[in-house]
């Protein structure tokens, strides 16, 4: 499971925006959803890494917000809310989330495999990256990823085609997202190596990771 533990940056200085945020991800896909779990903080579990990676390079972009994704085991079954969890991933979590306040980007990652160090650089990078885009790069890179051309982004927004080009090129658009599913790929598999299965008391046999009630 991945845990994603997101406390507001420089919260003493100005509003609180967790309602704001909240009402962001409810629609994202989650195991538990987001909810406050402390001041200015929010938590979720989720299972799916390319939402992770996407939540986590959105929130770099705006500089509000301290990411930490910790990757590991959850105490089964699940609470229904979010904060009364327990296991490894949520306190990976936030020990992500305490060095992500001094990181690059502003995002770090906390698990078991070694391979999450890369990763973590890698998420970092592209955080830089995202919070230096100017909003224009920002509403061109965000049509293009939609799957329209550089001719539809031209035209919905009323500019040339060479200028579409020249501010994804400044924006580093394709390098990132070129990365971001390169990204997206490896958490996968640090995430399938630590779905280790569980053994049934019942049947002294292993079985995969479920919650209870969940069926194959």
């Amino acid at each position: 499971m991945y845990v994603m533990t997101i406390d507001q940056r420089r919260s003493r200085r100005g509003p609180d925006r967790v309602a704001e945020l909240l009402s962001t991800l409810a629609s994202q896909r989650t195991r538990r959803s987001f909810e406050r779990t402390a001041g200015d903080e929010i938590q979720g579990v989720l299972d799916d890494a390319e939402t992770v990676v996407r939540i986590a390079l959105d929130l770099a972009s705006g500089e509000a917000w301290s990411v930490g994704i910790g990757v590991g085991s959850v105490e089964t079954p699940m609470p229904e809310q979010t904060r009364a969890g327990r296991g490894p991933a949520f306190e990976y979590a936030r020990e992500a989330v305490e060095r992500a306040k001094t990181s690059g980007g502003h995002i770090a990652v906390a698990g078991e495999s070694p391979e999450l160090e890369r990763i973590e650089a890698e998420l970092q990078l592209m955080g830089a990256v995202a919070a230096r885009r100017t909003q224009t790069a920002v509403e061109a890179g965000l049509l293009v990823r939609s799957g329209k051309t550089q001719s539809d982004v031209a035209q919905a927004l009323g500019i040339s085609q060479q200028a579409v080009s020249s501010r994804l090129a400044h924006g580093l658009w394709y390098e990132v997202e070129h990365l971001r599913r390169l990204t997206v790929l490896a958490l996968e598999d640090v995430h399938a190596t630590l779905e280790r299965p569980v053994t049934t008391a019942a049947t002294g046999r292993d079985t995969p990771f479920r919650e209870a009630g969940e069926t194959l």
